[in-house]
């Protein structure tokens, strides 16, 4: 099992929570994105620069992520391919993606891009707060918690 994590809009917040759990639960974590990226020295954690371009990074987490990884990320169609691929998908402000949940998210998705191109302004989600981290905190633990627990 392993920790992919959609980077390049990752709050910071998260990514130190990433690198501490790493390091805690002994597990991979491995940041994707088109820029550069600074991560402590650590044999768990990881960072893979892709070139520039759309959803690239997207397609290198879809090509890395196997069943039962985890996937850290706010973009619903990569959700939509992590679970397509047996993976499983968290928000940075600790909300999962689930099978359940995925057609209503990417259909909201699709209904507010057409608003924008309409020139409707949709505004944008709220900025992270404290809380958002909290949450996320307490779902990525949670999770790692039942990794340990389950045999493979």
């Amino acid at each position: 099992m392993q920790v992919l994590v959609d980077a390049d809009a990752c709050p910071f917040v998260v990514k130190e929570i990433l690198f501490r759990a790493a390091q805690r639960a002994q597990v991979r974590v491995t940041l994707v994105a088109n820029q550069y990226l600074r991560t402590p020295p650590s044999p768990f954690i990881k960072a893979i620069q892709v070139p520039s371009g759309f959803d690239v990074a997207d397609a290198r987490i879809v090509e890395l992520v196997e069943s039962g990884d985890l996937v850290i990320t706010a973009d619903i169609p990569l959700a939509a391919s992590v679970l397509d691929k047996e993976g499983q998908a968290l928000d940075p402000r600790g909300n999962w993606f689930t099978r359940e949940n995925i057609e209503e998210r990417l259909s909201v998705r699709d209904v507010m891009d057409q608003l924008r191109i309409a020139g409707i302004d949709t505004g944008g989600p709220a900025p992270f707060s404290p809380r958002d981290g909290k949450a996320f905190a307490g779902q990525l633990d949670r999770f790692l918690a039942r990794h340990r627990a389950s045999p493979r």
